[in-house]
C-alpha cells in the first residue's frame, strides 16, 4: 500500500452508534399553588387594615375651660332704654305690650243677620266727576314727545330745458372745459328745412390757449354745418395754462325755415 502524500486530506468514518442528546436541566424549584397566593394576599390585606386601626385613630385634645374672661353686663333698666330706639317697637309684638297679657277666652255670639242687604245707590252721572274737576282746575303744561323727528325732505334740483333749443348752443367737455374762452362764441342759426344732429369736434389746446389740433369725431349729417363747426373750433381761443388740454366741442345746431328757393347758411 502506497503511503499518502504529505498535505493530503484524511477522511475518517465512525461506525459507532449515535450518542443521545443531553436533556435540559430540570428546575428543582417548586411553583406555589394558587391557594398560597390567595393566602398571602389576604394576610397582606389584614395587616394593612390592622395598621390603619392602630395608627389611624387620633384622640382630639381636650378643650380647655374658659376662665377669667371679661364679661359685659348691662345696667338696670338699660335694656328698656335701648328698646326705645328700636323703630319696630310699636309695630312688632313684644314681651311688654298688651298682647302678652293673659286675656280670657271670649267666644263670639252666634249672630245671624236676618234682614236683606240694602246697598247704597250709585249715580252713574257722578262717576269721574272728581277727576274731571281736578283736571279742569289743575292745567298741566303739554310737552311734545319728539322721540324721532321727521326727516327733512329735499327735492332734487331739476333744470327744465325746452325740448328744442331756441338758438344754437356750444358745449365743451373734457379738460378743455376747465379753461375759459377768451371771447364768447355765438353760434349762428342754420337755415335748413329739417332738424340736424350736433357736431362733435375733438380739440387739443396748447399752453398759450391756441387750438393745436381739431378733428371731427361726430357728424351732424349735413356737411355745411360740419364745416362751419370746424371753422369755429380752429378760431377759438382759451385762457393760458401750464400744459396741454384735450376736450370736445359739441355744436348743438338750431335750424330755421329757409327762404323760398334757398337751403344754405345766411
Amino acid at each position: 500500500m502506497n503511503p499518502l502524500p504529505t498535505g493530503s486530506p484524511i477522511i475518517k468514518i465512525d461506525f459507532s452508534p449515535p450518542r443521545p442528546e443531553p436533556e435540559p436541566p430540570v428546575d428543582e424549584r417548586r411553583k406555589w399553588p394558587l391557594r398560597y397566593w390567595w393566602s398571602l394576599i389576604a394576610l397582606v390585606f389584614l395587616a394593612h387594615v390592622g395598621f390603619i386601626f392602630i395608627f389611624g385613630e387620633r384622640t382630639p385634645p381636650p378643650v380647655r375651660p374658659v376662665k377669667d374672661v371679661p364679661r359685659l353686663q348691662l345696667a338696670d333698666n338699660a335694656s328698656e332704654l335701648l328698646a326705645l330706639e328700636d323703630p319696630t317697637l310699636f309695630v312688632m309684638p313684644s314681651a311688654g305690650d298688651f298682647a302678652s297679657l293673659a286675656t280670657p277666652s271670649i267666644q263670639p255670639p252666634d249672630f245671624r243677620w236676618s234682614e236683606a242687604p240694602r246697598l247704597l245707590s250709585l249715580s252713574s252721572e257722578t262717576l269721574g266727576a272728581a277727576l274731571t274737576g281736578f283736571m279742569q282746575s289743575n292745567p298741566f303744561a303739554a310737552y311734545p314727545l319728539d322721540f324721532k323727528p321727521l326727516p327733512e325732505l329735499s327735492a332734487p334740483a331739476i333744470s327744465v330745458q325746452p325740448a328744442f333749443a331756441e338758438h344754437s348752443l356750444l358745449q365743451i367737455e373734457g379738460d378743455a372745459a376747465r379753461r375759459r374762452l377768451l371771447e364768447e362764441m355765438v353760434l349762428p342759426d342754420l337755415a335748413y328745412a329739417d332738424v340736424i344732429g350736433p357736431t362733435k369736434v375733438q380739440i387739443l389746446v396748447s399752453a398759450t390757449g391756441k387750438i393745436v389740433s381739431a378733428v371731427l369725431t361726430q357728424s351732424s349729417g349735413w356737411s355745411v354745418a360740419d364745416d362751419r363747426a370746424m371753422q369755429l373750433a380752429r378760431t377759438a381761443r382759451f385762457e393760458p395754462a401750464s400744459g396741454l388740454a384735450v376736450g370736445d366741442m359739441i355744436f348743438n345746431w338750431h335750424t330755421v325755415a329757409p327762404a323760398a328757393g334757398t337751403n344754405s347758411i345766411p
